[in-house]
């Protein structure tokens, strides 16, 4: 969308494009739960790792569609962990506020109200691609992360706009002192209540003399392991850190020629945080190299902690494809705030995974999320360091300085004409290709020392 310009919630890092066919966590899902009905929710079977998919309705006696303020009365459900809202078509605004509560599964304590950021179109596929005309995408806010909860109540407003047609603003130009009114929301809104599950128990270690293991592995399980075979054993669950010289001992011969690789971190792999491969596309698609990383926040809120961090990604996870309707994770990878890297969209992470990240700039770059809302909180030194460590290794593998600038073609959809070659840093804040606050104002003064930490590590 157009950034904090529309909202007074401002535009943040998330996800949505393109117009479904049918609700994506019902199609998408096999393991979804049920919308739940009535108040007794919570006497039904709880299934770990699943979506409930609530319908929103009028809080007003204006039953009209796109009624200015919809929501979903206090009510019991089924254990989730992470909200977000969807409606049908991607490329209708949220002008609005939405309001959510959460019920503590272990107190039995109300939160206070939470804000969901409203716009998170920035984030997604670039216009054409079969990832946004699937069909499946649609609109959403981003994910908030609340933590174990059985009970949810929700409320959205709309905003109030001027009208354009008063003879007030015509006369004047003004806006502020033309009547208002309130836009019309989305259709088709529906609460996401994501359940993130207990993960993939990982693969058991083989011995001194065998092979690597895959039993217990599915078929799209062995396949997204395999993509890293020459990084670690299949069904690996971490990429071990290597130094610099290892690293570069490591490369193939022609990557030996481009000296300034930095080591390679640890990198937890998808089976490492628990992905459910049986819920993303089965192919990969590959771009044609890494010029650029684009550096993003979540924006699903600060309250996790470390040993959370995996549920928060198969959240995320499962919201991009269940009720985002996305081929996979949007990001290429994740940190968290201890400084933990994740592999994100399936495909290698030494490969050149086209993202769904940075709305136009998807093609030859790579998106990294930094786990959390970095508005006004500062992100952690661990986080920022795992940033200038991650792409000092993985730009370097394709020759780029961090401390540089490049071209990426703009797809469209953003800042600039489709076709349109943009001169970007090498490393990028999201809102330097996109009207947004992403990744937030914090994380993106961080930037500047990120680049000349990460153009050190590659011995530059």
């Amino acid at each position: 969308m157009r950034g904090f310009l529309a909202s007074s919630i401002g535009v943040t890092c998330a996800a949505a494009l393109a117009l479904p066919l049918a609700p994506p966590a019902a199609a998408a899902d096999p393991s979804a739960a049920p919308p739940t009905s009535g108040r007794t929710a919570r006497s039904e079977a709880y299934v770990p790792g699943g979506t409930q998919s609530l319908p929103l309705a009028p809080l007003t006696r204006d039953r009209a569609p796109g009624a200015a303020e919809q929501g979903v009365p206090r009510r019991d459900v089924r254990h989730f962990s992470m909200v977000g809202l969807v409606w049908d078509n991607p490329a209708t605004e949220l002008h609005g506020h939405v309001q959510v509560r959460t019920r503590a599964t272990a107190t039995g304590a109300w939160s206070g109200w939470q804000q969901l950021e409203t716009h998170n179109a920035d984030h997604a596929a670039d216009p054409g691609t079969p990832e946004s005309t699937s069909g499946r995408v649609r609109g959403a806010t981003a994910p908030l992360w609340v933590g174990e909860s059985d009970g949810v109540e929700v409320r959205v407003r709309a905003e109030s706009v001027p009208d354009a047609t008063s003879p007030a603003t015509r006369a004047t130009g003004a806006t502020t002192a033309a009547p208002a009114a309130a836009s019309p929301l989305p259709t088709g809104m529906r609460l996401e209540l994501i359940d993130p599950g207990e993960g993939v128990p990982p693969a058991a270690a083989p011995g001194p003399e065998e092979g690597p293991r895959t039993t217990g592995m599915t078929t799209e399980s062995v396949a997204a392991s395999a993509v890293n075979a020459d990084l670690a054993p299949l069904g690996a669950t971490e990429i071990p850190a290597l130094s610099r010289a290892q690293t570069q001992a490591g490369l193939g011969t022609q990557q030996q020629a481009k000296p300034y690789v930095g080591p390679r971190p640890g990198i937890t792999t998808r089976r490492g945080w628990g992905a459910n491969e049986k819920l993303r596309e089965k192919k990969f698609v590959y771009t044609k190299k890494v010029k650029a990383a684009f550096v993003h926040h979540s924006a699903t809120g600060n309250n996790y902690s470390c040993k959370q961090a995996p549920s928060v990604i198969r959240s995320i996870y499962r919201y991009h494809v269940n009720s985002m309707g996305w081929r996979d994770l949007g990001y290429n990878f994740l940190v968290d705030k201890c400084g933990k890297i994740y592999e994100g969209r399936a495909g290698g992470v030494a490969k050149s995974v086209l993202g769904a990240h940075t709305l136009g700039f998807n093609s030859n770059s790579m998106g990294i999320a930094v786990i959390g809302t970095y508005s006004s909180k500062k992100p952690s030194a661990a986080a920022v360091k795992a940033i200038a460590r991650l792409t000092a290794w993985k730009l370097g593998l394709h020759g780029m300085n961090p401390r540089g600038k490049t071209y990426l073609k703009s797809g469209g959809g953003n800042l600039y004409r489709k076709g349109k070659n943009v001169r970007l840093n090498v490393i990028s804040g999201h809102r330097d290709g996109f009207v947004t606050s992403c990744p937030g104002n914090k994380l993106y003064g961080k930037l500047g020392s990120t680049r000349s930490t990460a153009a050190k590590y590659q011995g530059r």
